[in-house]
């Protein structure tokens, strides 16, 4: 289990998080979502241990990150695939990092295999593609076999099938019982990966919910089907809803499904279908971050 307690990170005069407190807790995949500079990585980094926080604390399993003695074992993550010697193989990475936390040299042949790295495991990782530099870092992260896993942006420079695999390999892990906090600019791939999301911006905490729940609590309208839509129509903005009518379909704005089918009801017009559809992943998340973002293109969001 991770947990974040009033963590306040300084850097200067810039606050990078302030005040951030949630929980990830096990046996889920938590995505850690939010626009650039809104402080997920520099919270992923004081996790970790290698950000001091200015106030609060991160904590792993009840302790800090430095106090753990073989933390491999314990925590693991994929903060920067970039953060290796290009001159050393990618066994040789791994059998440092394996070392140092008393695993054995099977162990790390054995993670290679599973993230599709076995074939290249003796060449040097400066000649490594971006995509087989990510799949290096998780197998650096997952080498311990911990109980905790963080991933930050872990699907950057996959192809579509690396990118299935972290997906389903994120979600196995989880379903192992383990905590795995995941950050990611890509909405669509957390909609498919994540069960529970953690929103900041600014370095604070806008929302922690469920997926779904997400969703559902910006719902934009109804979908409705009617052998009758003109007349239904009609009714419905007399009652103060926003309609538009394409052939035999309204989208209806303002009103709820039950409201809409009382509606129908008492005027004698038929319904053969009513769909409430809330916003995707990506339209909550800009309705939610919109007043955070430091950087935004002219005419974005408009």
């Amino acid at each position: 289990m991770i947990e974040v307690r009033e963590l306040t990170k300084r850097y200067g005069r810039v606050t990078a998080v302030d005040g951030l407190s949630f929980t990830v807790r096990p046996g889920r995949v938590t995505g850690f979502l939010g626009p650039n500079g809104a402080g997920k990585s520099t919270t992923m980094r004081a996790i970790m241990g290698l950000d001091l926080p200015t106030s609060g604390e991160a904590l792993v399993n009840g302790r800090r990150y430095q106090a753990i003695e073989r933390p491999l074992h314990e925590v693991g993550a994929l903060l920067d695939a970039s953060a290796v010697h290009g001159g050393r193989t990618a066994f040789d990475h791994l059998d440092w990092l394996a070392r140092s936390n008393g695993i054995g040299r099977a162990r790390v042949l054995e993670v290679l295999d599973r993230v599709g790295l076995g074939s290249a495991a003796r060449r040097r990782v400066g000649g490594y593609s971006l995509g087989m530099r990510q799949r290096l870092g998780v197998a650096a992260a997952i080498l311990g076999d911990p109980a905790v896993l963080l991933f930050d942006e872990p699907v950057n420079g996959l192809d579509p099938e690396g990118i299935r695999w972290i997906r389903e390999l994120m979600r196995a892990l989880a379903a192992e019982g383990r905590t795995v906090l995941v950050s990611s600019h890509l909405m669509s791939e957390m909609a498919l990966t994540a069960d529970h999301v953690l929103v900041v911006g600014r370095g604070r905490l806008i929302a922690e919910t469920s997926m779904a729940d997400l969703s559902a609590q910006f719902k934009r309208d109804v979908l409705v089907r009617s052998p009758r839509p003109t007349a239904l129509a009609a009714a419905l903005t007399t009652a103060g809803a926003a309609v538009a009518q394409m052939a035999d379909e309204l989208v209806v704005a303002g009103l709820d499904v039950a409201e809409i089918g009382d509606l129908a009801f008492a005027h004698g017009v038929p319904v053969h279908e009513l769909t409430p559809r809330s916003a995707s992943l990506e339209e909550a998340f800009l309705q939610l971050t919109g007043e955070t973002v430091d950087y935004r293109a002219e005419g974005a969001n408009r």
